[in-house]
């Protein structure tokens, strides 16, 4: 990758990208890095020997890609503030502020390509998914620079509606917690018949693990995963049926969608104006 890109923040997803990129080739002396917090660029200097500066005026100069890793609620007054530089410089600008909408960032920009993103906690491990939805300007090299880019920390797929980012949000934004409570709950479980808690945590996690590695591995669905793991009359079976006679799936179902409502009413909430 030979294009100069800025990070606007250089916080833990913004730290993942560049520990990815680099990892995967990227060129340190190629990245800049921008933030109001000086240990916090000492130390990605430290670790990535990568290019620091506190003005984020400074580090879009000469970039190709503006990534924007900053805090949803301060994304306009940044984006705004750097409008007359960027429409002379026109970079591809990729945003990864959760809730902010494509054609918000269009417009703080003054008409520029953009990519919106929406990453999970684990791409933080370089294991994440990432769910991408472009504007009308961005081309299909704009596309395939942003896959690269976002890629370095896990797998990423395309979004044609913007609309779907809400949903994006709900299942895989929000859903590694859904997964920590499901391990959270096995653990108290298992302590609650009588295992120790090193014992029920180190079950609940491993099992997590390990099934979440056949899902992905497999050709089969989930359900026929559930299925094959089901025996008529067996355990497995008992508490499938307390749970389905207790509504989970409606239950889960409504989690969700009270997930993608509120992500939909932020994105309102911060692009108004």
């Amino acid at each position: 990758m030979k294009q100069r890109i800025a990070f606007i923040g250089g916080g833990n997803m913004g730290r993942s990208l560049i520990g990815g990129l680099i990892a995967k080739g990227a060129d340190p002396s190629q990245l800049v890095v921008a933030d109001p917090y000086a240990p916090t660029l000492q130390a990605l200097q430290a670790q990535y020997n990568v290019q620091t500066v506190s003005n984020n005026a400074d580090a879009v100069r000469d970039a190709n890609v503006v990534l924007l890793a900053v805090k949803p609620q301060e994304l306009r007054n940044v984006v705004s503030s750097l409008q007359e530089q960027i429409l002379r410089t026109r970079p591809l600008l990729i945003s990864i502020a959760a809730g902010i909408l494509a054609t918000d960032i269009q417009r703080w920009a003054g008409g520029l390509p953009v990519v919106r993103c929406m990453p999970n906690r684990p791409a933080m491990q370089g294991c994440g998914v990432t769910a991408l939805y472009a504007n009308e300007l961005v081309t299909e090299a704009n596309r395939a620079l942003a896959e690269q880019i976002l890629g370095a920390v896990g797998a990423t797929l395309w979004v044609e509606r913007e609309t779907d980012m809400d949903t994006v949000t709900a299942i895989s934004g929000s859903g590694p917690a859904y997964f920590f409570l499901l391990i959270e709950m096995l653990e108290a479980a298992g302590q609650s018949l009588g295992l120790s808690p090193d014992v029920a945590r180190k079950l609940a996690v491993e099992t997590a693990y390990g099934s979440g590695f056949m899902a992905h591995e497999s050709s089969d669905s989930p359900a026929t995963l559930r299925q094959q793991v089901t025996s008529k009359g067996g355990t497995t079976e008992a508490a499938l049926k307390h749970l389905e006679a207790n509504n989970v799936r409606a239950i889960f179902s409504q989690a969700v969608a009270a997930a993608a409502q509120r992500s939909a009413q932020l994105a309102k909430e911060l692009g108004s104006t």
